[in-house]
């Protein structure tokens, strides 16, 4: 496959120029070569590289090479630059990193130095664009702005997070799973002072236990089988910035001790390490379970509960601001018929009025899914019905979806609603013979939701 990395060399002997575009394009490098500084300027102006590759004297000109590295700074051109020379000192290697350079060699060297040094600039090239451009998209994507809807509740979280993001204190988001309490975190971060450091996320329930201590803490060479070199953990990668754990209730109780160590004193000890590394981050905690009744009967930590809660967000659910359903589905349809080449779509009226009826058990994320499957799906320049999934369509005729009137003296919504959940999850356990996975699906749940609800309710699994 094509290496799309563009070099550029700078020396003015030409077997040197030579080897050199010869080694590299072996490994499928993009090489340009000249002659002088000022031919490298002219290039470098109009063309685009990765990587230079400079002698440092040329001619009569002794510190050439450092002249077209101090031209680079100059102009504000970031690209990561190696100083070929024979008449180097640790003197001038330490100049030429002062003005950018991203390693230094000495002539004569074989091949592989120079190819080595080569791939090693390139990735730390790559990596810091991947860095950059994704410290671009969490902007993006925690801007309070892109909380869509006008609805109270949700001007309620925006207000809520205006408000915190600026505190050092932690915070539990909660809600349902499919709510958007990973936007609500990243929100936090880019309004508060820890915007220019990482925000990373971890989902707890996502990771296994006998991993998410590694993940969390890091580890050292021979911790456990298969521990080849030293790990740094997430708290360390997060330092300075702010580290998101969501699903923070399937955190194993041995963990949850030790995470309330790093509440207390900021020191992050690695698995199988003697030595602590003191860290400065925010957390932010999420959940779709009650950690006051977890706490309650005992597979939650209370003492830690307490540390996390200081602040507490709920998010709502999609069905408590259904007035923002139509806001929601313009929304994803412009975005992800963008995402998706898919020129400029709408939906229409009728699928519209389905979407707006139907109850959302997935809440926002549900929502997005059905509107990327329908824009990915949908043949003509409008979402239609034909384009949204049936057990969505069936939902507005389904007789139960109009039987309740609402009596002349009002009722009890909380009871009536935690009645109706508990009916149709028996409902479901019975006709899946006790299957959770199977009763989830019929139920249009997650696993860990239908969890939730058996234990909210006390029904047996």
């Amino acid at each position: 496959m094509e290496n799309l990395h563009r070099i550029l060399v700078i020396d003015d002997e030409e077997n040197m120029r030579e080897l050199l575009e010869i080694v590299l394009q072996n490994d499928e490098y993009d090489v340009t070569t000249v002659g002088s500084p000022d031919e490298a300027q002219e290039l470098l102006e109009a063309t685009a590289f990765d990587l230079v590759l400079t002698d440092l004297r040329m001619g009569t000109e002794r510190n050439a090479g450092m002249r077209l590295l101090a031209w680079l700074e100059e102009k504000g051109i970031s690209i990561p630059a190696i100083m070929i020379t024979a008449h180097g000192s640790v003197e001038t290697a330490i100049e030429a990193m002062k003005h950018g350079a991203a390693d230094y060699i000495m002539k004569p060297f074989k091949n592989d130095e120079i190819r080595l040094l080569v791939r090693r600039a390139i990735e730390q090239r790559d990596l810091a664009r991947e860095n950059a451009a994704h410290r671009k998209e969490q902007a993006r994507l925690g801007k309070v702005e892109n909380m869509v809807g006008t609805s109270a509740a949700i001007e309620e979280v925006r207000d809520m997070i205006r408000r915190v993001a600026g505190l050092p204190s932690t915070i539990a988001i909660c809600g349902e799973s499919g709510t958007g309490k990973e936007l609500v975190a990243r929100s936090i971060h880019q309004l508060s002072g820890r915007a220019d450091k990482p925000f990373v996320a971890v989902n707890c329930g996502s990771i296994p236990e006998n991993l998410l201590e590694s993940e969390l803490f890091g580890h050292t060479k021979g911790a456990f089988t298969g521990a080849v070199r030293d790990k740094e953990g997430l708290f360390v990668i997060a330092d300075g910035g702010t580290l998101f754990l969501d699903e923070i209730g399937e955190l194993p109780l041995l963990l949850q001790v030790k995470l309330l160590r790093v509440l207390d004193d900021n020191l992050i000890t690695p698995l199988g390490g003697t030595r602590g590394t003191v860290v400065d981050v925010r957390l932010l905690s999420a959940t779709n379970r009650d950690l006051e009744e977890m706490a309650r009967e005992g597979t939650f930590r209370e003492d830690l509960y307490y540390r996390l809660n200081v602040i507490p967000i709920a998010v709502p659910a999609l069905r408590d601001h259904a007035d923002d359903i139509p806001l929601l589905v313009k929304h994803f349809t412009k975005s992800l018929s963008e995402r998706l080449n898919r020129g400029t779509l709408e939906c229409g009226d009728d699928a519209m009025e389905v979407l707006c009826a139907y109850h959302w058990p997935g809440n926002t994320r549900e929502l997005e899914n059905i509107i990327e499957r329908a824009v990915a799906l949908c043949r003509g320049e409008a979402i239609t019905l034909a384009d949204i999934p049936s057990h969505v369509r069936e939902h507005l005729s389904a007789p139960e979806a109009r039987e309740h009137k609402l009596p002349e003296a009002g009722l009890d919504l909380e009871t009536l609603i935690a009645d109706l959940e508990v009916d149709l999850i028996e409902q479901a356990l019975a006709r899946s013979k006790h299957s959770q996975k199977r009763a989830a699906e019929l139920l249009g749940l997650s696993a860990r939701s239908l969890r939730y609800r058996l234990q909210k309710y006390e029904l047996d699994g």
